[in-house]
């Protein structure tokens, strides 16, 4: 199957797919969050071919999510760390095993994130770093400045995306109750 790309667009979103949205590229970057750096513990820890693991740290590598430095002069090996733009991940990381703990593992969750000096499990929430205020799909709106992915440059139209989405929640809130 062909991989899609999206150079091509202009939203954030799409643009962050490009470089990290193939799937054994964000678990690389998860296991790097667990302190993995070497190829073969990667390869090891993801059961991945050779080949495969080399073109998902090279792309890493080049889209500035990690570096790669040598640990070991002959024969010349190299370790993979996170840059600055790859530990800015670690929030998108962290709400993703807390969706998947939530929704798909059931009662039991088999990773949790513990705080590392108190050990104690903690609970993600994104919240405005301005007011402290919980980040929810009720109280944010995502407006469109440029052309991102299906949206095109039509004030109009988003708008009116904007309110039919609101209305559409609702509806599903009043249905059912929850949140």
């Amino acid at each position: 199957m062909q991989r899609t790309h999206f150079d091509h667009m202009a939203c954030p979103i799409a643009q962050s797919l490009e470089r990290v949205g193939e799937w054994w590229s964000i678990l690389i970057v998860r296991d790097a969050f667990r302190g993995l750096t070497k190829f073969d513990e990667f390869q090891h820890s993801l059961g991945v071919s050779p080949t495969m693991l080399t073109r998902r740290l090279n792309t890493l590598v080049r889209n500035d999510i990690m570096f790669k430095r040598p640990y070991q002069a002959r024969p010349v090996r190299h370790e993979y760390l996170l840059t600055e733009r790859g530990l800015a991940l670690f929030p998108v990381l962290i709400s993703l095993l807390n969706w998947g703990n939530r929704f798909l593992d059931g009662e039991q969750a088999n990773v949790v994130p513990v705080h590392r000096h108190s050990g104690k499990a903690v609970s993600p929430l994104v919240v405005d770093r301005q007011t402290g205020e919980p980040l929810t799909y009720h109280n944010v709106n995502i407006i469109t400045t440029g052309r991102c992915a299906g949206t095109g440059n039509n004030p109009q139209r988003d708008a009116l995306r904007e309110i039919s989405a609101s209305y559409q929640y609702q509806q599903t809130y009043n249905r059912t109750g929850n949140e």
